[in-house]
């Protein structure tokens, strides 16, 4: 079957020639945008959270990070923010604008002088120094961006001015010229263009970032105008031809165009802005979601992810359901049933059939924008309803697949981010990207860690403790200066400190679903008699203090998860972290457990510690921690083999037998475990050997001689 190019072979595209066309719609009545006014009342004002979400976000200047791995790996994207130059980012814009470069080179990679996706990088660039800016206050990052604002906005003007040729509207800015947006209105196909709206998106999103992190007004002011620009561009066309435009593969991504021009709509009032937002439903499969119907099968993972983001957001200013609906049935087609052990989706960028998960393992898995829209997605879908699964999610892709993507080593010429993360056998992980799009979010990634450890209820007398982050979250409103003490991933205690403040509230704390051994909590040193049930929130509502203390121990402990599609293909976690296996041998590793396990069937009888923290050994092999940024090659998934039924030293030579689901003998008698004593193994061996005996599984001398391996074992150690 023909594969498509990915966008990393192809970087630099021709362009050719023009359509025409007929109206859809001019605009849409205003739903929940503030009020209309001119663009200099609406600069005064960040981008409003929607009466729908029951729980809201802090802003990232709210909360701040302690130290740990995380602080490490932001502060390393903060010294790249800081150090690479502005003009170099400036100069594709400069140059399509006939104005002076300054003798600065493109960043490279796809943001070159000639490449089709020039400017994309530009716009994750604004967002990277905004929310730089937003977390550390330093005046020399707003002195940045701001220089950078004002050359965009002297580019658009240059544009508007004497563009050659000239754009169609004053409001057009990019670093090309509009013909690969006027290409795709009569459906050219990539590579001859190169999702132009894509483009478009993170350039406004960038602008949007800059104004409502950073306070920049111009910001503002320049992507109004894109957004009136976009409107006089699709506000005419048809709406048979804007779905053919959007079914178009990488020629017709847009990235999240709904969003930021519903964002735009919330900042600016204007109706055209929320009627040009409406002009990207993809229509095919904004239904098959609504309806939920999985026709995900073969379609570009990162093309499509980030349009459902934008559905929530029109969901939020247009009451229509099917918006909502769309979003929370793929989220559930994507999330466990496309999701590798560390978070991320698709194989070569692709989405593959659900469930498939062993048959697509290899070197061009998860590419980590995919994530980074799925972490979004996630986010904003416990807005509207708080559902710990989401948060699970969260903590799962930003542990293991973000957090790893970042190498750990300084750069400043460099974002050093992965691209694909390959889930085969002995593959390595590749760093750098700069002017990929990965490059572009990765950017971004690194450099918002804080925005989802704390969110707070709409009514304000809740606070949800998301992640175990360390961090000090300041919330004004209510007087508060709360600090988390952690230092997750590497331990599973966190203490929650009242600095300042108190007051009446309900803190509701997160048990991940991973926290199966127990977990304490308490308050100033007494127990909490409230049940913390794993995949829950556990709601602690009192009059709090200053001084007041939550101490809350999740246990980390050795687990297994299965592919979907194949039991004997598994992944290895200790708590939240996935562990990969350090060999560079091109072949699935086999590994065996339960010949190892004691009574208490853990599979810590079977995986030492090693004398690194998070590292152990097993098969003469080293488990280490997946977030270690290094270019090691590794196994994140082994072959499972336990093919005879074996209690420690008693071999009863009976066949592992499985079920056609692929359950297997030993596989159902562990999860029975722990075991109080010989006789309660015993008593579980021989009812499930009666079972299997029942569904024809096992021989009678079979389960008789299983019976006698289970008398015969001595597992106390």
């Amino acid at each position: 079957m023909f594969q498509p190019p990915t966008r990393r072979r192809v970087l630099s595209l021709t362009a050719g020639a023009a359509a025409t066309a007929t109206p859809l719609i001019a605009s849409a009545p205003p739903a929940q945008a503030a009020p209309a006014g001119s663009l200099a009342e609406a600069a005064t004002r960040a981008l409003p959270a929607q009466p729908a979400w029951a729980v809201r976000p802090f802003g990232l200047e709210q909360v701040t990070l302690g130290g740990g791995v995380f602080r490490a790996k932001r502060d390393l994207m903060l010294d790249y923010a800081r150090a690479y130059p502005a003009d170099r980012i400036l100069a594709v814009f400069r140059a399509n604008a006939g104005l002076d470069t300054r003798g600065a080179r493109p960043p490279g990679g796809w943001e070159t002088a000639d490449g089709n996706l020039r400017g994309h990088y530009g716009g994750h660039f604004l967002t990277l120094i905004a929310q730089a800016y937003a977390d550390t206050r330093e005046a020399a990052l707003k002195t940045k961006l701001d220089h950078l604002i004002t050359a965009l906005g002297e580019c658009q003007q240059a544009l508007a001015e004497h563009g050659d040729p000239k754009p169609s509207h004053p409001g057009y800015l990019a670093a090309y010229p509009e013909t690969q947006f006027i290409l795709l209105e009569s459906y050219t196909t990539y590579p001859t263009i190169w999702a132009p709206y894509y483009t478009c998106h993170k350039i406004m999103r960038g602008l949007l970032d800059a104004h409502t992190l950073a306070g920049n007004q111009q910001a503002l002011t320049i992507a109004a105008k894109m957004g009136d620009w976009v409107h006089s561009r699709l506000g005419r066309l048809p709406k048979a031809q804007l779905e053919r435009m959007w079914s178009i593969y990488i020629a017709g991504e847009y990235g999240g165009m709904n969003e930021v021009m519903t964002d735009l709509y919330a900042l600016t009032g204007r109706p055209e802005h929320l009627a040009a937002a409406r002009c990207f439903d993809n229509t095919t499969l904004l239904d098959a979601c609504a309806q939920n119907r999985d026709v995900l099968e073969g379609r570009h993972a990162n093309q499509h992810i980030p349009q459902f983001t934008g559905y929530l957001s029109l969901f939020d200013h247009t009451g229509d359901e099917t918006y909502a609906a769309a979003a929370r049935n793929f989220w559930g087609m994507v999330e466990g049933s496309r999701t590798y052990a560390l978070g991320g989706t698709g194989q070569g960028e692709m989405f593959r059939a659900r469930g498939a998960i062993a048959a697509t393992l290899d070197d061009k898995n998860a590419e980590t924008c995919a994530t980074y829209n799925m972490l979004k997605l996630s986010r904003q879908l416990f807005f509207h309803e708080p559902d710990p699964a989401y948060m699970d999610y969260y903590e799962r892709g930003l542990t293991n697949h973000i957090l790893a993507s970042r190498r750990d080593a300084p750069s400043t010429d460099s974002p050093e981010v992965t691209y694909f993360v390959g889930m085969g056998p002995g593959v390595r992980r590749g760093y750098g990207n700069t002017g990929t799009c990965c490059g572009g979010t990765g950017m971004e990634n690194h450099t918002k860690y804080q925005d989802s450890v704390y969110f707070r209820s709409a009514d304000g007398n809740t606070l949800y403790v998301n992640l175990s982050l360390a961090s000090t979250l300041r919330w004004p409103e209510r007087g508060l200066v709360i600090e988390q003490t952690s230092d997750y991933p590497a331990e599973s205690v966190r203490t929650l400190t009242f600095r300042e403040g108190g007051g009446r509230l309900a803190v509701r704390l997160r048990i991940p679903s991973w926290a199966t051994t127990g977990v304490t909590v308490t308050v100033n040193g007494a127990p909490h008699g409230g049940r913390a049930a794993p995949g829950t929130y556990l709601t602690l509502n009192r009059n709090w203090r200053r001084g007041d203390r939550i101490r809350i121990s999740t246990p980390y402990r050795l687990r297994i998860e299965r592919a979907l599609d194949d039991r004997t293909v598994q992944a290895l976690f200790y708590g939240p972290l996935l562990l990969t296996a350090q060999s560079p041998e091109q072949q699935f590793r086999t590994f065996s457990f339960y010949k190892d396990f004691t009574l208490r069937g853990d599979l810590a009888d079977a995986i030492k510690p090693a004398s690194r923290p998070l590292h152990f050994t097993t098969h003469n092999l080293t488990l280490a921690p997946f977030h270690l940024g290094n270019d090691a090659p590794y196994h994140a998934y082994f072959k499972r083999s336990e093919p005879v039924i074996v209690f420690g030293t008693a071999d009863s030579g009976v066949p592992n037998q499985a079920r056609p689901d692929g359950e297997t003998f030993l596989d159902a008698l562990w999860q029975q475990a722990p075991f109080p004593a010989s006789a309660h193994f015993v008593r579980a061996v021989r009812t499930l050997a009666d079972r299997w005996l029942s569904e024809n599984l096992f021989t009678r001398t079979e389960r008789d001689r299983v019976i006698t391996a289970a008398n015969n074992a001595d597992l106390r150690r």
